[in-house]
């Protein structure tokens, strides 16, 4: 995370911190963590898990799995791991294959296009909310008053 963050004027402690706050006031699994992983192939195996009408359970997987567990969601085999507990198989093939490539980059470029620059960040109606967000805040976005 230093290293990631190098240069920038980011108080990494305390971003932790308050990502820590905001997991437990919603009830979430979080673990403190020194290091971060490329999301891509977590997100291909997302648009796959979608296809298959298992996206929500895959999805939660891999939250749990990066931010409870600190797992390494750029290893094929932890993709394997967590797909076969939702009941998918064939996770390595669909990713050797590059299957749900596209549609990656396709929400990459949506986003650039929107101009994300971090996640999480909402977007209504041409307003956004970037970052955690309590509920209140999100309901405020959505009624346009935010």
């Amino acid at each position: 995370m230093e290293q990631l963050f190098a240069g920038r004027d980011i108080d990494i402690a305390s971003v932790m911190k308050r990502l820590e706050s905001v997991a437990a006031e919603c009830g979430l699994p979080f673990s403190p963590r020194t290091m971060t992983y490329n999301s891509r192939r977590a997100q291909e195996a997302g648009k796959w898990a979608e296809s298959l009408g298992k996206g929500e359970e895959f999805h939660m997987a891999v939250f749990h799995a990066y931010f409870a567990r600190g797992l390494n969601i750029a290893k094929i085999p932890v993709l394997v791991e967590l797909a076969e507990s939702v009941g998918l198989k064939g996770v390595e093939e669909v990713l050797s294959k590059g299957t749900f490539k596209q549609a990656v980059e396709e929400d990459w470029s949506y986003s650039r296009r929107c101009e994300i620059t971090a996640v999480p960040t909402f977007l209504v109606q041409g307003r956004r909310a970037v970052g955690a967000q309590p509920y209140t805040a999100l309901e405020k976005l959505v009624a346009g008053s935010h």
